[in-house]
């Protein structure tokens, strides 16, 4: 059995880990707490660029995650390498993630949340809904996958979910002294961030100000935090 991790990082792609919580896993890795990422595609439709082939986009972006990832102090970065656009909430997608939680054992899972309204991408919303049945109950329950059981996969109570880009927020990231590091590892995926204007790079910061207004810090990251039972 692998020594347990603080968290693990669910992302439908390469990149959005960096967007949505990368402050608050530096700040996770600064205090030593051991961080996985599980990134569930390997992007290879995200370009504009008609000479980009899916081969070489998803070689681009894995290296491109290794990098951010190193750049945050995550320990490991595990790619179960579906399709862009592919994903689907079925028995074997679940499987797969409750095969990682139940192997890395983390307290805390974060990934995007399945119920926000109208414009998501569609890989969002799968994979916060097989996550959330994932952790609970599948995860939990020792007999929801025999084989699991049998190859040596124990049941994992996860304590804390996180979900980012929810509609709704109760719980609030401060990451003033690491915002500067997401930054840094959100420029590491050049083939997603380069032709951002300087425009959107400070309205990008505003909007971590704006979660973090009245609340005595500079700027945040902003989740729907949810306690499992024990």
């Amino acid at each position: 059995m692998k020594e347990q991790y603080y968290a693990m990082i669910i992302a439908p792609h390469p990149d959005d880990s960096e967007f949505a919580i990368a402050g608050t896993v530096a700040k996770w890795t600064k205090q030593d707490k051991k961080v996985i990422y599980v990134i569930c595609t390997n992007g290879n439709k995200g370009t504009d660029d008609p000479e980009m082939t899916p081969a070489k986009l998803a070689e681009i972006r894995r290296q491109e995650e290794l990098g951010a990832a190193k750049t945050l102090g995550v320990q490991e970065v595990i790619f179960l390498d579906h399709d862009d656009q592919s994903l689907e909430d079925t028995p074997e997608f679940r499987k797969e993630l409750v095969k990682v939680i139940r192997t890395y054992r983390p307290e805390l899972v974060a990934a995007p949340d399945p119920y926000r309204k109208y414009i998501w991408h569609r890989d969002h919303r799968i994979t916060g809904q097989v996550v959330l049945d994932a952790v609970f109950p599948f995860a939990r329950d020792r007999l929801a996958y025999p084989d699991l059981l049998e190859a040596g996969f124990q049941p994992h109570k996860v304590k804390e979910l996180l979900f980012w880009g929810a509609d709704k927020q109760n719980f609030y990231s401060d990451v003033s002294d690491t915002y500067d590091l997401k930054m840094a590892a959100l420029a590491c995926h050049k083939s997603q961030v380069s032709k951002f204007p300087k425009e959107w790079i400070e309205g990008f910061k505003f909007l971590h100000a704006q979660r973090a207004k009245g609340k005595g810090y500079e700027l945040a990251e902003s989740f729907y935090r949810v306690e499992l039972p024990g």
